[in-house]
């Protein structure tokens, strides 16, 4: 489990070295699926105070905190959410980056215009649905099976409701691994911690490079498909041959 904190301690301190977060905005968490344990930031610390030691543990299926001195973020349930649901995924960071919040305060995906953005993802980020005043008030509906996962040691529902919208959304996850919650911010995810954090870094570039893009030629259209999977597959393909493979 030290091994999985150093890690995850590593990938919460690439966000302000990257500019990604401002004061505490933002968390990094780790999976160990052969325990079904998960390593998170605790909440409201500084990222200068932070220490491999204090990164805490919580249990994948109940949320419990089980290793730890402090309280693990206020987002832990989103994270837990999303690693019952994806599979493949090892790591999740969330942020509330600069440009990135804005698609998602405009409630607008981040569209494919280029192939800096094929390079990491299959298509666009997309945009959450908006979520019900009950699952912003978390309370247990009468037509689903709400109550299970409560996720004890944060109290609020609503952390585990905008995982359940990301489910919801996100059909594509091994391919498009990032999503705009609606209003609120976006999230990503990939093989481990650092890999989670490399494409919460990229996506905020992307973000950056859409909007201006889209200041300059506000009807461009996607770039094509053709291109789009030229690049991805190039990287991620089962013939994948860029870099050193």
């Amino acid at each position: 489990m030290d091994e999985l904190k150093n890690q995850v301690y590593e990938a919460n301190m690439l966000l302000p070295a990257h500019g990604l977060v401002t004061f505490t905005w933002g968390n990094a968490s780790g999976i160990d699926r052969e325990k079904n344990l998960v390593v998170i930031k605790p909440g409201g610390v500084e990222y200068k105070n932070l220490s491999p030691s204090d990164m805490v543990v919580v249990d994948l299926n109940t949320g419990e905190a089980v290793e730890g001195k402090l309280k693990p973020s206020s987002d832990t349930a989103t994270h837990l959410e999303l690693y019952r649901n994806f599979p493949n995924i090892g790591g999740v960071v969330h942020t509330h980056s600069r440009f990135a919040t804005i698609f998602s305060q405009a409630k607008r995906k981040i569209p494919a215009l280029g192939t800096t953005h094929a390079d990491y993802f299959r298509g666009a980020i997309p945009v959450t649905r908006l979520m019900t005043p009950d699952e912003i008030s978390g309370e247990c509906s009468q037509t689903r099976s709400d109550c299970e996962h409560v996720d004890a040691s944060r109290g609020s529902r609503y952390e585990l409701e905008t995982g359940k919208v990301i489910v919801e959304t996100c059909t594509n996850p091994d391919e498009i691994p990032a999503v705009l919650v609606a209003s609120h911010g976006p999230f990503t995810w990939g093989a481990d911690a650092i890999s989670a954090a490399h494409n919460s870094v990229v996506l905020e570039e992307l973000a950056f490079m859409a909007w201006h893009t889209l200041m300059l030629q506000p009807n461009i259209a996607p770039m094509q498909n053709e291109l789009s999977d030229k690049h991805y597959l190039r990287k991620h393909g089962s013939n994948a041959y860029y870099g050193q493979l």
